[in-house]
């Protein structure tokens, strides 16, 4: 009966030690710095496809021409009659963050 007791202490302190773990939870996420121009892509896509939905977002990545950048994603976009994509390729001055243009090419990939 005394090693039971015993046992049963041992498990308990076990039990309470494992369940007192701290859990850490990272006190900030990086934003990436191509964020703000994916939330324009989108608005700027509903707007352009009010009918369809947008499914799926790809960031492609960036490319910087003397004193611009254009950020360039894929969105993949469903209306009642097909699914399509749509690249957006959002042109801005590199210094000042100056929107200058938006693209929009649609393809069946």
């Amino acid at each position: 009966m005394k090693n039971i007791v015993m046992a049963l202490g041992l498990l308990m302190s076990v039990y309470t030690a494992i369940t007192q773990i701290p859990i850490t939870i990272p006190a900030q996420v990086e934003v990436p710095s191509y964020a703000k121009w994916g939330v324009l892509a989108v608005k700027e896509t509903k707007q352009k496809y009010p009918d369809a939905n947008i499914i799926d977002y790809l960031h492609i990545g960036s490319e910087i021409k003397d004193d611009t950048t254009i950020e360039k994603f894929k969105l993949w976009l469903k209306d009642d009659r097909h699914e399509f994509g749509v690249f957006v390729n959002i042109t801005f001055n590199t210094r000042t963050s100056e929107l200058i243009k938006i693209d929009f090419q649609e393809t069946d990939r």
